[in-house]
């Protein structure tokens, strides 16, 4: 108990590094995870927009010590040092969720869009591949808002993105032509396939990145929303896979 006690109330140290020569969001991916696996370091979220780096530790850092982390091509500056606060199992929680709620926010869309496309007369098989077929027009358009830098940030956990890049550049058309045969419901059972093959792969890679404790951005929604890699996108995976799975049993009976 007293053990958990100290665990809850150890100090931390918030501090905001400016950080040049960031030119994309692969740079910008690449700059979070290396700063996400420095000693000490509870939470690093780096923005390509202002350039700038805020990094939550149980001390404080130097900017030698960040950019020791780094290629030399980066630069870096302190900006902001916050004086220890009280560390927060709870708030991080909490900023964990807040940054998570537009994934939640379109998953509530996405369901409704497809019950009331489905709900008279109510057909449970039809909700499930409207669904799916709505998820990956929806999920495919945020990839392509930023077709440059998602391939990147796709590969830090994707197994096959990670060896060959061109998969990362066409996943986001992958999806979409996934969504468009759904929805118009073209070879089904080929769609179905593919899903379980593709989100099946990139399971395995978020499973893995969850077991390693990797800090890592999600590539789900792109690069445009910056949500963290969590349990959520097992889960998000995990359903689409079920459904795939059911729907495809039905195929074959």
């Amino acid at each position: 108990m007293e053990r958990w006690r100290a665990n809850r109330t150890h100090k931390i140290m918030q501090q905001t590094f400016s950080i040049d020569g960031m030119t994309c969001n692969g740079c910008r991916t690449h700059v979070e995870q290396q700063l996400n696996k420095l000693p000490g370091v509870e939470q690093a979220v780096v923005t390509l927009e202002d350039h700038t780096a805020k990094v939550t530790s149980q001390h404080p850092l130097t900017p030698d010590q960040i950019a020791a982390s780094l290629p030399e091509k980066y630069s870096v500056k302190v900006k902001i040092t916050t004086p220890p606060v009280t560390a927060p199992g709870m708030n991080k929680s909490v900023s964990e969720w807040r940054q998570l709620f537009p994934l939640f926010l379109i998953f509530g869309y996405l369901t409704t869009a497809a019950i009331l496309m489905n709900i008279n007369p109510w057909s449970g098989g039809d909700f499930m591949l409207d669904f799916m077929g709505l998820f990956y027009i929806v999920f495919g358009f945020f990839k392509l808002l930023d077709l440059k830098g998602f391939p990147a940030s796709f590969g830090m956990y994707d197994p096959i993105a990670k060896r060959v890049p061109f998969y990362g550049w066409i996943y986001p058309f992958l999806e979409t032509t996934l969504g468009l045969m759904f929805l118009l419901r073209w070879q089904v059972p080929v769609a179905l396939i593919f899903t379980i093959i593709i989100l099946g792969i990139t399971t395995i890679g978020v499973v893995k990145t969850l077991l390693d404790k990797e800090q890592i951005q999600c590539a789900c929604l792109g690069t445009a929303l910056k949500l963290p890699m969590t349990k959520a996108t097992l889960i998000e995976n995990s359903v689409m896979l079920v459904m795939a799975v059911w729907m495809l049993s039905r195929f074959a009976r």
